[in-house]
Parts: structure tokens; C-alpha cells; sequence
């Protein structure tokens, strides 16, 4: 068991998120088997509260420290096989991964195992327990799409749980667990993926197939979906080990039809696709940001990359503070010239938004 949980006291957490800004925990606890989490929860460290759950740590910015303690999962099994309640399908497969797994390693994983269907999620940063937390999604596809169930924990019973995608309450950038961040711990996730063969490749994002027409591939399986999007992503996105980043600051707002056709009839040019439903419209972020002039911007060390208006960046010595402060800075600028808000991807922690 004493392999199982690691505890480190006063932890720095600077190297735990990718802003790479600097704050600590009273104590930081380390798991590598679910199957202990009871145990460690019973720990003398934990008996005050958990402050957090900390996988990649791609998705926070700690505006301060964290005032309990920290629960990092760090498992990173995966297995694949069909049980009883698996799709019908023959042309489908259940691959289980631990919480702790890297995403974008599980994805390339399951490509070299003839898989097909995260190609589109490619390089995303984090772990696999985060990606239905806030149901990641890139170039047309979100993580719900292929998620068969979550195991999670359930600290206030001691139970583990495995919720099927309806019970996980899947949104945009939404689910259960973001609603009710103290109630479950996510231990592992199955995806039920479908053979390459057997797949349907989403291309219809803008500038995805370009990319692969640029590669000069004509016929792209999904593994050269991958690789154009990796290709799309480092030119675009900063490595967060070179230039401190959290990926897409701001969430791409949804509004209502006509509200979206007002602001397309005053500007011809803003990125428009269809919301939740037909009377609805999500509005692109980042070319509302990129309008209000933005892109670029620095303040000290807090700034906003030149490649990409919806990334915040850390140049080096920015607090998480000076980075919550521009980004409401930002937000409150596109709400005055159009009208329109918009909220932030990451949890905050040690403030709100």
C-alpha cells in the first residue's frame, strides 16, 4: 500500500500546470491505484478537506494556492476487451484506460492498435480522467462521442461508480462532473472506438482538410487525421513547456439565433455554426477576442499569444492573478463592443471568475 499512495507536505505546484505559474498545496497526495483511494482519503492529510483533484493540471490556473489538499491520481493502465454490456457492433472495440494515462498518449495508443475515432483530439494536453470532466473537443469532435462509461469514486460513500454517457451529462464543455466537482473523483474511462476500417472520418473543420490536401494526402485514414491535426496544433498552439499556456482560454459562446444574426449582419466575416439546437448559434471566440485587438497583447509577463487570440500566456514570472485579471479584461471587451459574453475554459482556483 505505502507504493500505492506517495504524500509530499508543502508541495510546490508550478510544474503540476501548464501556466507554469507558481503555487503550493498543504500537502499533495499521490494514488496509483484506485483501489486505495478510501485509504487515502482516510489519510490524516485529507481528513480536512480536498481542495482538488489534479490530473495534468492543462485545464486550472491557480489565481493562489491551494487551501487543502491536493489528490493526483497517477495510474496509467490500459486494457482492451469487450464485457457483457459492449456494443453489438463487431466493428467495435472497449478500451479502458486509468485516470492518470496522458491523452495524448492514449490516443496515439489506440490509433497504432487499428483503432480509429480520437485522431480529431490529437495533442490535446492532460489525462484521460480529465477529457469527460470537460468533454474535450476539437475540429468537430468531442470526447462524448466515444465515451462508453466513467468509473469514478465517490468520496461521501465510499463507492465506485461507472455511469453510462447519459448519467455523465455531457455539453459542451460541460458534464457532472464540472457541476458537482466534489462529488465524484474520475478513476478511469472506456471508450468504445471503432476499427479504422469501420470509421467515418470527420474532416469538415475548417482548415482540416486543407491541411491534409497540403500534405498532399487524398485518401487520409486516421492516423493521417492525427498527424494533421498535430501538424495544425503546433503551428498554432505554444508548447506549454516552452511558453506557459492552457490551451483555449475561453469557451466558444452560444447564442440565441437572432442575437447571431444581428452581429452577422454587422459583421459578414464572424465565424458562425450551429449551437445546441436550430435556434441556437455558437459564436468563434477567438475571432470576437482577435477583433477587439488582443492578439499578441502583453501586460508584464501575462499576455496573449500572437499565433492564436484565445491563448493566454505565461512569458515567465505571471501570476495566476495578473493572468485572471487580463482575461476578465478580454471578456469584458468583447461584452461592450458586441454584446456578446464569454466565459472561461479552466477552473479557477483560489478565485472566481
Amino acid at each position: 500500500m505505502s507504493n500505492a499512495i506517495r504524500v509530499t507536505r508543502d508541495a510546490s505546484l508550478a510544474a503540476r500546470n501548464t501556466f507554469g505559474v507558481a503555487a503550493h498545496a498543504p500537502w499533495l497526495v499521490e494514488v496509483a491505484n484506485a483501489e486505495v483511494l478510501t485509504d487515502a482519503l482516510r489519510r490524516a492529510e485529507l481528513r480536512d478537506g480536498l481542495a482538488l483533484v489534479l490530473g495534468g493540471g492543462s485545464n486550472l490556473l491557480f489565481a493562489g494556492d491551494a487551501r487543502g489538499a491536493v489528490l493526483a491520481l497517477t495510474g496509467q493502465r490500459v486494457a482492451t476487451g469487450n464485457g457483457p454490456d459492449s456494443p453489438a457492433d463487431p466493428a467495435t472495440t472497449i478500451v479502458r484506460a486509468d485516470a492518470g494515462m496522458p491523452w495524448h498518449g492514449f490516443v496515439m495508443h489506440t490509433l497504432a492498435q487499428g483503432l480509429a475515432g480520437l485522431e480529431n483530439l490529437a495533442l490535446i494536453p492532460g489525462t484521460v480522467g480529465a477529457a469527460p470532466i470537460q468533454n474535450i473537443g476539437a475540429y468537430g469532435v468531442e470526447v462524448r462521442d466515444f465515451i462508453h462509461a466513467v468509473e469514478a469514486f465517490e468520496p461521501a460513500t465510499g463507492q465506485l461508480h461507472r455511469l453510462d454517457p447519459s448519467a455523465c451529462a455531457f455539453a459542451y464543455r460541460d458534464s457532472v462532473f464540472k457541476h458537482a466537482p466534489d462529488r465524484f473523483i474520475v478513476t478511469a474511462v472506456e471508450f468504445a472506438l471503432p476499427q479504422a476500417s469501420a470509421s467515418t472520418l470527420k474532416l469538415d473543420y475548417a482548415g482540416l482538410g486543407e491541411e491534409l490536401a497540403a500534405m498532399g494526402i487524398a485518401a487520409p485514414t486516421p492516423r493521417l487525421v492525427a498527424d494533421a491535426v498535430i501538424a495544425i496544433r503546433r503551428r498554432k498552439l505554444p508548447d506549454p513547456a516552452v511558453l506557459g499556456n492552457a490551451g483555449s482560454f475561453f469557451k466558444n459562446p452560444i447564442v440565441p439565433l437572432a442575437q447571431a444574426e444581428a452581429l452577422l449582419a454587422q459583421y459578414p466575416r464572424l465565424p458562425v455554426f450551429r449551437g445546441i439546437d436550430d435556434g441556437s448559434r455558437k459564436l468563434s471566440a477567438a475571432w470576437l477576442i482577435d477583433s477587439c485587438g488582443w492578439k499578441g497583447h502583453r501586460d508584464g509577463d501575462a499576455g496573449v499569444a500572437a499565433s492564436h487570440a484565445l491563448v493566454l500566456v505565461n512569458h515567465g514570472g505571471a501570476t495566476g492573478q495578473q493572468l485572471l485579471d487580463l482575461a476578465r479584461r478580454i471578456a469584458e471587451s468583447v461584452q461592450a463592443r458586441f454584446g456578446v459574453a464569454i466565459e472561461p475554459e479552466p477552473r479557477i482556483i483560489g478565485a472566481r471568475w
